[in-house]
């Protein structure tokens, strides 16, 4: 076996220096700004903490706290007004994209009304916010203090998508609310071993692939940066470099660097929502070689395809280890500490232990909910775990605009293969009728049958498209 080489980082020459990491003054990537619908709010969970996002009429996407300070309504039921405020539903206080409260229709007089609106409490809890990279980030952390602290970091971005050279190809990004923790998404993604075992016919084969391997550590663990390791790789192996690097809270970027220094990056952000839930952000980047040859892509996922058709498609790789990764989870929450309750004796588990450790002494042992901390119980029932419609197409604008068309063709297949197939019958009879040559009115009628069914069988495969916007199903057992 080849070791690869180390890549500098930043260390701690005294690991108890450091404070303990602050979850709450952290930059959180909660949303792909092309993929939000801006005419309306949507609501979210940041560290447990019910929030909802919206466009102002400055074309800002705001944060807010899910709750009117009138009464505590949930704003993400409301409504964006044409002026650029978001209006609470229950009552009608509007706010403008700072949080001010700009409207109280209820009010005795205009001088009243001007008198509660200048009063605190009428204020909406705004979250600091910025756009990066084509991600809407959230600084987890509201009020005075929130905005002062959030300019003194920067969000965990790419450098590489930063790259004006042309060497760099970004594929879509994709966004996926997953069904277990923050914390099993990225002791998951530390594991490359699991890949050609649980990915088996898209990426890699579980027969063929997996093999020994070494992890060195490359960057040693920091409270603030985290932590990263390289993968060895044998001789005549196309790959000269494998690095996992997990820069925290929220992104494990995967850099794989092939002998003709062509690069795969996969960018990998997993946000903590609720117990139990994570947010999953994540895409693929090109890195031409010297030659300007791109270099291959994970999977199929590669090649060219619509946005839509990459989000659906993505389940086919996201659930080969959802279901269980959810009930992994499950099983964990029941045993006293994550370190004595597993038995890792391959160096491949190097990282995922690192993962566990650095969480355990460097960030209070998980993440700090607001509200019930309570891990919700295991879901038996599978299909609900293989739900794609509330986990991402009820709030992806690419795909309610794909389906609905697709709806429409789906619909027109089936209507035309029906008229076609009428309009057959009809001049066949008509031929009859006449006595014309059967044999000539049979060809003609055999043709126009035919269409009609290629319409139909092109209908019913719009439709099983069209399920996997709702709901995909996988079984290991059957993945021969």
């Amino acid at each position: 076996m080849t070791a690869i080489s180390t890549i500098a980082g930043k260390s701690e020459s005294n690991p108890c220096s450091s404070a303990d990491f602050q979850w709450t003054q952290q930059w959180y990537p909660v949303a792909v700004i092309e993929f939000l619908d801006p005419h309306k709010p949507h609501s979210l969970q940041l560290l447990g903490k019910n929030v909802v996002l919206w466009r102002d009429g400055a074309q800002q996407w705001q944060c807010f706290e899910d709750a009117c300070p009138h009464r505590l309504a949930p704003l993400s039921e409301g409504r964006v007004e044409a002026d650029g405020t978001l209006l609470c539903a229950y009552h009608g206080w509007r706010f403008d994209g700072a949080g001010n409260c700009t409207k109280i229709p209820q009010s005795q007089t205009p001088e009243l009304e001007a008198q509660h609106r200048a009063n605190p409490k009428s204020c909406a809890i705004a979250y600091p916010t910025q756009e990066a990279q084509g991600l809407l980030w959230v600084w987890a952390e509201a009020g005075t203090q929130g905005a002062i602290e959030s300019k003194t970091r920067s969000p965990r971005t790419i450098p590489e998508l930063d790259d004006k050279s042309g060497r760099v190809v970004k594929l879509f990004w994709n966004i996926r609310d997953m069904p277990y923790g923050w914390d099993y998404f990225m002791e998951n993604v530390a594991d490359p071993a699991h890949v050609p075992v649980s990915h088996h016919g898209l990426v890699g084969d579980r027969d063929r692939d997996a093999k020994y391997y070494d992890m060195p550590r490359l960057r040693e663990i920091s409270t603030q940066e985290g932590f990263s390791f390289g993968v060895t790789q044998g001789e005549g192996a196309p790959i000269m470099a494998a690095i996992h690097d997990f820069q925290p809270p929220c992104l494990m970027k995967i850099t794989t660097t092939f002998t003709d220094e062509g690069q795969l990056i996969l960018v990998l952000y997993a946000i903590p929502t609720r117990p139990g839930w994570c947010r999953h952000i994540g895409t693929q980047i090109l890195v031409k070689n010297t030659q300007g040859k791109l270099p291959p892509g994970l999977g199929f996922f590669a090649l060219p395809m619509p946005t839509w058709f990459g989000h659906i498609l993505a389940s086919l790789f996201l659930h080969q280890d959802m279901v269980f990764l959810h009930y992994q989870e499950r099983t964990m929450a029941t045993k006293d500490r994550w370190l004595d309750a597993v038995y890792t004796p391959n160096p491949q588990d190097k990282m995922t232990i690192t993962f566990r450790q650095w969480l355990e002494k460097r960030a209070g042992g998980g993440v700090p909910w607001t509200g019930d901390s309570q891990l919700p119980p295991a879901e038996l029932n599978k299909q609900v775990l293989f739900d794609v419609w509330h986990t991402h197409t009820a709030d992806c604008q690419y795909c309610q605009t794909a389906l609905k068309r697709l709806q429409w063709a789906r619909v027109g297949s089936y209507g035309l293969a029906i008229a076609i197939l009428v309009i057959a019958i009809l001049l066949e009879s008509r031929s009859l009728a006449l006595m014309q040559q059967t044999s000539v009115v049979s060809i003609a009628f055999g043709g126009r049958v035919a269409i009609s069914l290629g319409l139909t069988a092109l209908g019913y495969g719009i439709g099983k498209l069209i399920g996997l916007f709702y709901v995909y199903e996988f079984e290991h057992a059957q993945n021969d």
